[in-house]
């Protein structure tokens, strides 16, 4: 497996342009399925989870093609709604093509899907959905059969806010007969991604951004050409890892409405942010403040994903942190490995008590998932001297290159492939 190498010390500074946002880019690649023809998809970027959908979709009998940051695809010539269980195991994110498949197929078979293991993250609110709007669902021994002769519009109300099922329920509605009411909804910007590529499709969608979404559905969408969102958590990631190596690092690219929590805690830890319109600079000269408590919750609250880089952080400021993590129990994982570098953290529960320290050291540690992973590329960059980040592939799912991003900004990172042995070889 691929580690990455850091020397650690150096301030991040430069100018950086942020890619395109993996969790808006999966659910439009699989609404693509709703409307036969060639779909041009902009700002994509090229990541493991990325790929594997796309393997996915060829696997479905799609012709695509991934050049630069744009996706090419031909959805014609789709002639099955059996996802592959060995794909769906690898990504979680497949969840997301039973929708679409159900909606053009009338029927469609998957899998219990894959992914980090972070915590439980079940599919009943996506399956109670699908119920809802028609569909007949079967599950044997983790296969997931479901059928529908016609999706019909209904009011349905999530228990829980849940991004996928959410989207999963906006995709199968754009097409059923009547209109149909998300309560409940999540907000995410990448649910108004969906809203906004769909419409551009030919549905009727509005209310995405707020807690109520309203489909009416319509008899057929057209192929189009659309642009994804910058990536909000890429863009949290390097300006948490600028703060925390006291660096001064100018983002383009991005959303600034689409970082207000973090905004807001960074600033409680005494970094420099300015912001104009696409672009925003950070800047942290001196040793961070302790901020005295961030719970993570459904957005726009402090989001999940940024949890474990924003540790990093308090790790190293002045004073003493408490974060509580309400959204996965398993998010605590890179605790473990960061205090193999030197840091005083502890865990009760659901909460994390962080005493800032001096200083990191370099260590070699494992990226046991995509964000704690990302945590420990930030602290291996704020330590002294050399850290080893290994299972570095989990990394791949969610940025671009990591290394090449940070080298970008001064960073001394490297990524050291495995060569393979003889016995690799034989196989």
């Amino acid at each position: 497996m691929d580690k990455l190498v850091i020397e650690g010390g150096t301030p991040l500074s430069g100018t950086i342009r942020i890619h395109g946002a993996k969790n808006a880019a999966l659910p439009i690649l699989a609404a693509s399925l709703l409307a036969e023809g060639v779909h041009s998809l902009h700002n994509v970027p090229k990541l493991l989870d990325i790929e594997t959908m796309l393997h996915i979709l060829e696997r479905l009998g799609c012709s695509c093609t991934h050049e630069d940051d744009t996706v090419t695809m031909d959805t014609s010539s789709v002639d099955t709604s059996h996802v592959p269980e060995d794909l769906m195991r690898q990504m979680r994110s497949s969840i997301f093509l039973m929708g679409p498949l159900l909606c053009r197929f009338g029927e469609v078979t998957i899998y219990q899907p894959g992914g980090c293991a972070i915590g439980e993250r079940k599919i009943d609110l996506h399956l109670q959905g699908l119920k809802q709007l028609g569909a007949e669902i079967e599950e044997v021994n983790g296969r997931i059969s479901c059928r529908a002769a016609k999706l019909t519009g209904s009011d349905i109300h999530l228990d829980y806010p849940s991004v996928g099922a959410t989207e999963n329920i906006m995709m199968a509605a754009a097409m059923a007969e009547g209109t149909t009411t998300i309560s409940g909804a999540a907000r995410e910007p990448e649910i108004q991604d969906l809203q906004n590529y769909l419409n551009k499709m030919g549905a009727q969608i509005i209310g995405a951004g707020t807690d109520t979404i309203t489909i009416q559905g319509v008899k057929k969408l057209q192929p189009c050409s659309y642009e994804v969102i910058p990536d909000r958590i890429v863009a949290g990631t390097v300006m948490i890892a600028a703060a925390a190596t006291r660096g001064n690092v100018t983002l383009t690219h991005t959303n600034a409405g689409h970082l207000t929590s973090l905004i807001h805690v960074l600033r409680r830890a005494g970094v420099q942010i300015t912001v104009c319109n696409d672009i925003i600079n950070i800047s942290c000269m001196g040793r961070p403040r302790a901020v005295e408590r961030i719970v993570t919750s459904p957005y726009p609250s402090f989001p999940t994903d940024l949890q474990s880089q924003v540790m990093v952080l308090l790790s190293l400021a002045d004073g003493f942190s408490v974060i509580k993590e309400t959204v996965f129990e398993g998010r605590f994982k890179h605790v473990e490995e960061m205090a193999r570098m030197g840091a005083d953290i502890s865990i009760d529960l659901n909460r994390a008590f962080i005493r800032g320290v001096q200083r990191l050291y370099g260590a070699t540690v494992e990226a046991t998932d995509l964000r704690a992973g990302a945590a420990l590329v930030i602290a291996g960059l704020a330590a002294q001297g050399t850290t080893v980040v290994e299972q570095a592939h989990h990394i791949d799912r969610g940025y671009d290159g990591i290394e090449k991003l940070f080298q970008k900004l001064g960073a001394r990172i490297s990524r050291k492939v495995p060569v393979p042995g003889p016995l690799d070889l034989a196989n």
